[in-house]
């Protein structure tokens, strides 16, 4: 289970932590220390030592971290040694976007089904799949395993979908759409919104 006392600051370093220490490993790196990571990541080494003390011991001083056994360790923490199956809604130019983003499936993320509410989009082939109508999506949620969802349509229809997804079992759900969800405690969400943060960076130009 999840350490509660974990901030969710520090949780959401930890891939950073982990992309890096794959990148190493894959490269032939044995060792790194808190600095050398710490460059690579971008934070300061005393954040990564404070931020891996949540769960542990993992380096030993005046050494460093054996990359593979902290690459390791930082899956098993964030549950990335396992495959996660993932229900996409949205069938458009975005839905086709990440369906053919093969990184997903490299991490262990994949993508077992797609629905949406056109009924000249049903039954279409997307990828390796064939877009489901939205009726389907209870059966097909709990038949494949499907714990995660990602929403790539248009804000108007996101929070009714995002409830539905709930009721069906999902219990974390990747937002693209420009608008914040309202959903009970203990369900995941995480919002991107590349407008936003095209405007948050015109600031500075």
């Amino acid at each position: 289970m999840p350490k509660t006392n974990v901030p969710d600051v520090v949780i959401r370093r930890l891939p950073l932590y982990l992309r890096c220490l794959t990148y190493m490993a894959e490269r032939g790196h044995k060792v790194v220390s808190s600095a050398e990571l710490a460059k690579w990541v971008g934070v300061s080494s005393a954040q990564i030592r404070k931020d891996l003390s949540f769960f542990g011991e993992f380096g030993k001083q005046g050494w460093g971290y054996e990359v593979s056994y902290l690459r390791d360790q930082l899956q098993r923490i964030l549950q990335a040694d396992r495959d996660w199956f993932i229900a996409l809604v949205g069938a458009g130019a975005l839905g086709h976007a990440l369906i053919n983003y093969r990184t997903f499936e490299r991490w262990h993320f994949h993508i077992a089904a797609v629905f949406d509410n056109d009924p000249q989009k049903v039954g279409t082939p997307l990828g390796h799949l064939l877009v489901q109508p939205m009726e389907e999506m209870r059966h097909t949620i709990q038949e494949r395993n499907i714990q995660i969802g990602i929403l790539a349509i248009p804000a108007e229809h996101a929070q009714q979908v995002a409830e539905q997804l709930v009721e069906c079992g999902v219990r974390a759900i990747l937002n693209y759409a420009p608008i914040n969800l309202s959903l009970p405690p203990g369900i995941r969400v995480a919002h991107i919104d590349p407008v936003s943060s095209l405007q948050s960076m015109t600031f500075y130009l």
